[in-house]
């Protein structure tokens, strides 16, 4: 004996139902910007036909192009733990991208990119930026200007958010 009409809706879409009435999200344009900043984020390791480096080789070398980093200074400037970017490292370093070296007076070695590693970033960059152009060319509306000025004010924005809740 049933006390009403059922719900044609399985109990699962029910709950995923009652689920977005308590959305964390203090509003639909929130969920879409984190929708959306999620969509760039699952791209970071995105893979590019030709390309020599995996990502995480990409990533140390764009550091290292600016110059010599410790191990702790990479890792800190990846946000990654320093076991990670030393695992990272160590690999990039066994395919003869990048190499340790000693300076006088400092008791940690610093790293900097090999002649194989100038050689194949300067190669993945390229993939990159031609793939960067191609999307450009079909930015509407907008522009990789207002692109650029948007994504460096978020990200601005965005630090002093963590500074300021001391993490």
């Amino acid at each position: 004996m049933t006390s009403g009409p059922q719900d044609p809706r399985s109990a699962s879409v029910r709950a995923g139902a009652e689920n977005t009435a308590i959305s964390p999200w203090a509003s639909q344009q929130i969920h879409d910007i984190v929708d959306e900043l999620q969509r760039m984020n699952r791209r970071k390791a995105s893979t590019f036909s030709g390309a020599i480096l995996e990502a995480s080789a990409f990533n140390i070398l764009w550091r290292l192009w600016e110059g010599p980093r410790t191990l702790r200074e990479l890792s800190v400037e990846l946000e990654l733990e320093q076991s990670t970017v030393n695992r990272q490292v160590n690999a990039a370093i066994n395919h003869g991208y990048v190499e340790r070296f000693a300076v006088e007076g400092s008791a940690s070695k610093l790293l900097r990119p090999t002649e194989a590693g100038y050689v194949a970033f300067q190669h993945d960059g390229e993939l990159r930026a031609d793939r960067l152009r191609r999307v450009f060319a079909d930015l509407a509306p907008g522009s990789p200007e207002a692109l650029l000025h948007e994504l460096r004010a978020y990200n601005d924005a965005y630090d002093r958010a963590v500074r300021a809740e001391g993490l």
